[in-house]
């Protein structure tokens, strides 16, 4: 389905019971939202669960760049609002995770709970020289070199040789996405700084990352964890940066605890 928000078109699917509490999942960089299909039949049975395009990506629209994580953030809140939608548990993966920590410092009262996902909360001065890179390569040459050096990043060597129809798969949502969104978005990922806000998120949260993540190692997550009060962490063993697609079964039970623990908790 598609919706207009602030002049652009975003694409989105809600599934699950209507009554449930509504848990909304935002993807990572050159990904769409099929990424969270291995979350979706076990999240619809106790929730509404929404998942959308980010600008961009996928079917949504991919306005000229270059983006800003406040403008992704306003997206997310700008179709909670046309949706009638008050407040989400929020599930963000790399990308999604920063958009996830942008909207709970901008709007905490949309942010029930997150759980961030092999995400970051600053990319470092060492790190900026890559991302410029990307957004060269992406403008200039599309997104076929990035291919292949994201599909190694993303998931372990294993899981890469015993699944090629998964791998296959990504390949082609990578392809598919827009060059000159993507490359929008990486202007929006480079500026990221927000580790020193984070003590101001009130909410309930989870951060998970893969034990071999080579885009947002561990220890990206743990400062995370450390600076949000009252978080939890949990590293995924035999899994990389799509940690949500290589370990689907731990990854699952993981989210469903932590959200059915919030929701019981929020009910008192």
């Amino acid at each position: 389905m598609k919706i207009m928000i602030d002049g652009n078109q975003v694409n989105y699917e809600l599934e699950g019971p209507a009554s449930a509490p509504v848990v909304m999942l935002s993807h990572a960089l050159a990904t769409n939202m099929s990424i969270w299909d291995p979350q979706i039949e076990v999240l619809a049975r106790d929730f509404r669960v929404l998942r959308y395009d980010t600008l961009g990506h996928g079917a949504s629209d991919a306005p000229p760049g270059p983006y800003t994580l406040d403008q992704l953030a306003n997206q997310a809140a700008g179709l909670l609002d046309s949706l009638k939608i008050a407040r989400v548990h929020f599930v963000g993966l790399s990308m999604g995770g920063m958009i996830a920590q942008t909207l709970a410092l901008a709007k905490p009262q949309l942010v029930a709970s997150m759980v961030l996902c092999n995400a970051s909360s600053r990319i470092p001065p060492e790190a900026q020289a890559l991302w410029q890179e990307r957004i060269r390569i992406a403008e200039s040459e599309g997104m076929e070199p990035w291919i292949e050096p994201a599909v190694a990043r993303w998931f372990t060597a294993p899981f890469r040789a015993a699944h090629p129809e998964v791998i296959e798969r990504v390949r082609g949502m990578i392809r598919k996405t827009s060059a000159s969104g993507c490359a929008a978005c990486c202007h929006a990922i480079a500026a990221l700084d927000l580790t020193d806000r984070l003590q101001a998120i009130q909410a309930p949260a989870l951060v998970i990352v893969g034990e071999e993540d080579q885009g947002t190692p561990v220890a990206m997550s743990r400062t995370i964890h450390e600076r949000i009060k009252g978080s939890e962490m949990v590293v995924l063993p035999s899994a990389s940066h799509l940690a949500n697609v290589e370990q689907p079964q731990a990854f699952n039970r993981t989210v469903t605890t932590f959200l059915s623990h919030v929701v019981i908790g929020a009910k008192g």
